[in-house]
């Protein structure tokens, strides 16, 4: 086989690992942990059962993947976001506000529940522990980048960076079951505030 052929079956051959892995996001997200096998997420992509398994032997594979997908994009996200912070007092916002968009959209809802899965699975529990620990590390990091760029906050930033996230999560779990984003931009504003008063912005 050619080079230039190769090309094309290579190229093939991500898009459709990619359509699984995007569909298994959002069938997590609006189905659960039981509906989303291998097979139900194949059918759902338009893609034959054989051509998902080929990717992805066992769903824990897909899981794994889909986790690490989401890592990448979350963190990239909130990476570009540090790159175009405004100056000044709403830097606060911006950060904060990603910080909560990290726990609220749909990539969160997708890995909700494979951690509700999780909590009575120990293999899957060994398997995204690690996965879990590095979003949150990254998360805290680029939000205590955010929240203080100089480092001139210190132990203070880093604590008020956990305290985000932990609301952040906290809002997350709380949108599951129905719109809480009223709500949730209240409280969001309220922290705002208690967070410039702390970092004097």
């Amino acid at each position: 086989m050619t080079v230039a052929a190769r090309e094309p079956r290579q190229e093939r051959s991500r898009q459709t690992r990619e359509r699984l892995l995007s569909v298994t996001v959002d069938m997590l997200a609006a189905k659960g942990w039981s509906a989303t096998t291998v097979t139900a997420v194949a059918e759902a992509a338009g893609v034959s059962r054989g051509a998902a398994q080929h990717h992805f032997p066992a769903r824990e594979d897909l899981i794994t993947a889909v986790l690490e997908s989401m890592f990448e994009v979350m963190t990239a996200e909130a990476a570009q976001t540090l790159e175009n912070l405004p100056e000044g007092p709403e830097r606060i916002d911006a950060v904060v506000e990603r910080a909560v968009s990290i726990y609220t959209g749909l990539q969160f809802k997708a890995a909700l529940q494979v951690w509700a899965a999780a909590a009575s699975d120990e293999n899957l529990r060994e398997l995204i522990l690690p996965l879990e620990a590095k979003l949150a590390r990254a998360a805290h990091k680029l939000t205590v980048a955010g929240l203080d760029p100089t480092g001139a906050h210190g132990a203070t930033a880093h604590r008020l960076a956990q305290i985000t996230l932990d609301l952040a999560r906290g809002f997350g779990l709380a949108d599951t079951l129905s719109d809480d984003s009223a709500r949730r931009a209240q409280v969001t504003a309220a922290w705002v505030q208690q967070m410039k008063a702390a970092l004097d912005v």
